[in-house]
């Protein structure tokens, strides 16, 4: 039988858990907000660990390319207290070295969604017009 996770799975997991509880509570630099750990890499030794952040603040108030820039460098500096506060919540012999990226699909996701919306409501517009038209037709 097949294992179903491997280890480096179930330790990107665990280190997706810990990340986003580390910077909702111990992380105060304000250029990173309110940032959330949409997923984990690690590489197959666990010597590397790439972290894909995206921030709700610019979700909530529109894309800005600076700001994202501004909160992955942040997350990036702060990787070495990010680390040694992951080594004590998780039990490896060796933590990871931690590297910031930023994930634009949620982003990109709420966009198609608005796009998708939008084309509903105008053809709903465009329908509802026609069978009015029809109907004044009728008459």
């Amino acid at each position: 039988m097949a294992k179903e996770f491997s280890r480096t799975q179930r330790v990107a997991q665990e280190m997706q858990k810990e990340i986003a509880i580390i910077l909702q509570r111990e992380v105060k630099d304000p250029r990173i907000g309110m940032a959330t750990v949409s997923g984990v890499e690690v590489s197959r030794d666990l010597a590397y660990a790439k972290v894909f952040v995206t921030f709700l603040n610019v979700l909530v108030e529109g894309h800005d390319s600076d700001r994202v820039e501004e909160g992955i460098k942040a997350l990036n500096e702060a990787s070495g207290f990010i680390r040694s506060l992951l080594g004590k919540a998780m039990r490896l012999r060796v933590i990871p070295e931690l590297t910031f990226s930023y994930d634009s699909s949620l982003v990109d996701g709420m966009r198609m969604s608005n796009l998708v919306s939008n084309v509903v409501k105008s053809d709903e517009k465009r329908r509802a017009s026609a069978d009015h038209a029809d109907h004044n037709e009728e008459k």
